[in-house]
């Protein structure tokens, strides 16, 4: 067996770009060539042969999701049969579709197939692939996930990005974050007047494809931007919005807050010179939301921060650099992800022009208006370069560098992962940066007026103990209506998390995981903002149930059910932990407990235990997590 190098490849795929893209933009041929270091092209002639089978060994160079092709000579016409094949354990058994007609640096034609399952590999290093029917193939190649990027490009700003992220303020600002635990996210824009709906149609009734959540109204529905903008008109929200918000963050026990100062569809909340699509400019509003609330926020001593969609802006980032890629992309047989591009009503400008004229500045504005920012979300990377997402990253450093990124800003150049929306990692996921999770408490983000699936206060809840138990933050969304109010049920919910948090947040703020995560039944994982949707929640908590945390010398048990007298539990046997005492919290008396090698129980009877569970503190003589 022979380790496929992928040096030889790449002078191949720059060949093929530089003949089939003449005309295209440096940034994107740069783009593809870059990805173009991380496919692996099998030959059969360098595999291992048996009777039925084909075997190579190979290099992977970056862990992730990979999308697997089978290349036939000249064009075919023909359907593959059922090929089955395996990598990593993953195995892939289906009729590949054909997907492309391309032609090689040569100018001969090859037909390009791609089968539907991804494989993913959760490490780099050596690898094998098998594939069965070896007679229906040419070549075959693995290549990323058009869907996503594998982190950096060519390590070209590694080192000079890594000075930064280890910085003394970048690093104390981590640790603040780390801290924190909990937060408010808030989608809320021109679409929070629409509420889902659009010319008496729900989004959901709406036969074009795009994701059903309400801030995505724009793409939804392909409305073209000047009617689009016509909602800027009638955007007035009450005047006491930001106080209001900010008052409900701390009653809600949240530390600090995100709001989407711009999302995908380009409207600014705040005032900005870089555009007059915004909210001084273009409401009759008039004044600038985002310094209101930041001002709000930091008389409630809440941390703020901005979100802001830098790749994709479907008012003025014109089609997000999509037809430029694709142009590329199908000349290598690749494809090209269309969801969120502006293919209907795309701006004239071009999308470079766009980064430099508008997100960079409006980020650039951002940074000068509210110098106590602490962190800067960005969504939307789309197809922006390696090097235009280390320019945001970098311009958020040298104007404040005690501001974090996130993780979506592009590439690896996040201080800190998001799980995904509504996604919770599983207790063995191992995750190279701190991480947040960012959810719902219904269903969509934005505003949707007929969205009534509300979280109850215990699933949210759960959530907030699954996530702090793993050690990540809980970034837990609201969407105000048009006028700026939070749907009650929505707001409720939070009133009781926050309760729950003044007798209870010692267990929560400030901690860490400690070596066990849970103790009980398994765990129930939050797999994504439509999965919630259909499955919904359905989870019960009994007494056996806890959640572990820990700070300094002392461990938190975390039950969300109501004990009968006592609480059993096993992971603070002897052997695991060495107790020094214990004390519930929110209880000024005294318990009595016994540490035993099977268990630590405690007396629990006549103490009042809500409905949404207690906590032990139990100080250990000796904590090694």
């Amino acid at each position: 067996m022979k380790v496929i190098k992928l040096n030889n490849i790449k002078i191949v795929l720059a060949a093929v770009v530089l003949l089939f893209c003449i005309g295209c933009s440096e940034q994107v041929l740069q783009k593809n060539i870059q990805d173009a270091n991380f496919w692996v092209l099998f030959e059969n002639s360098k595999a291992q042969a048996n009777e039925n089978n084909l075997t190579w060994d190979f290099e992977l160079h970056r862990a992730g999701k990979y999308d697997v092709q089978i290349i036939k000579k000249g064009e075919q016409t023909d359907a593959l049969p059922k090929i089955e094949l395996e990598s990593d354990g993953i195995k892939i058994n289906e009729i590949p579709n054909k997907i492309f007609v391309i032609n090689d640096a040569k100018g001969l034609k090859q037909t390009v197939y791609q089968f539907n399952k991804t494989l993913l590999f959760k490490k780099p290093g050596l690898k094998s692939l098998k594939i069965n029917n070896p007679k229906s193939i040419d070549q075959i190649r693995i290549l990323p996930n058009y869907r996503g990027k594998l982190g950096f490009g060519t390590d070209t700003y590694k080192t000079e990005w890594e000075e930064m992220h280890n910085s003394s303020e970048k690093q104390a600002a981590l640790s603040w974050f780390k801290d924190a635990k909990y937060g408010m996210f808030i989608h809320w824009g021109l679409y929070s007047q629409a509420g889902g709906i659009w010319e008496d149609e729900r989004m959901e009734e709406s036969k074009n494809i795009g994701p059903k959540v309400s801030e995505w109204l724009m793409f939804k529905f392909k409305i073209p931007r000047n009617e689009y903008a016509a909602l800027a008109k009638t955007f007035n929200p009450d005047k006491s919005f930001a106080k209001n918000i900010a008052k409900l963050a701390k009653d809600a026990g949240m530390k600090y807050m995100v709001i989407t100062s711009k999302h995908h569809d380009g409207f600014a909340l705040f005032d900005s010179k870089s555009s007059e699509f915004d909210m001084v400019d273009a409401t009759p509003y008039k004044a600038d939301a985002i310094k209101e609330l930041y001002n709000a926020c930091l008389e409630e001593g809440i941390g703020f921060g901005v979100y802001y969609s830098h790749g994709n802006d479907w008012f003025n980032g014109t089609d997000g650099n999509f037809s430029n890629v694709k142009k590329v992309n199908d000349s290598l047989g690749v494809l090209s992800h269309s969801i969120g591009k502006n293919q209907w009503d795309p701006s004239p400008n071009t999308h470079a022009e766009y980064l430099e004229n508008k997100a960079i500045s409006q980020v650039k504005e951002l940074l000068h208006a509210m110098p106590e920012l602490r962190l800067i979300w960005f969504d939307g990377d789309g197809y922006i370069t390696e090097d235009q997402s280390f320019q945001f990253y970098k311009t958020v450093f040298d104007i404040n560098p005690n501001v974090i990124v996130n993780r979506r800003v592009g590439y690896d150049f996040g201080d800190y992962l998001d799980a995904g929306d509504n996604v919770i990692p599983s207790a063995d996921t191992k995750l190279t940066k701190h991480w947040e999770t960012c959810g719902t408490t219904n269903n969509s983000w934005a505003y949707k007026s007929y969205d009534k699936d509300f979280k109850s206060v215990q699933e949210m809840l759960y959530y907030l103990v699954d996530i702090a138990s793993k050690g990540g933050n809980y970034l837990l969304n609201i969407g105000p209506d048009g006028k700026g109010h939070v749907p009650e049920q929505s707001a409720n919910g939070l009133r009781e998390i926050g309760k729950w948090l003044k007798i209870n947040g010692d267990a929560i703020y400030g901690t860490s995981s400690w070596k066990i995560i849970k103790e009980g039944e398994d765990e129930t994982l939050l797999r994504g903002t439509e999965h919630r949707a259909k499955k919904g929640f359905t989870s019960s908590f009994s007494a056996n149930d806890f959640w572990f945390t820990a700070k300094e010398n002392k461990v938190y048990a975390i039950s969300l059910a109501t004990p009968e007298n006592s609480a059993t539990i096993k992971s603070l046997k002897k052997g695991n932990a060495q107790v020094e005492s214990v004390k519930v919290l929110g209880y000024k008396e005294k318990v009595v407990w016994k540490q035993t090698e099977d268990y630590l129980k405690v007396d629990l009877a006549g103490i009042n235990i809500g409905n949404n569970g207690y906590v032990l503190e139990v100080t250990l003589i000796d904590n090694k997590n």
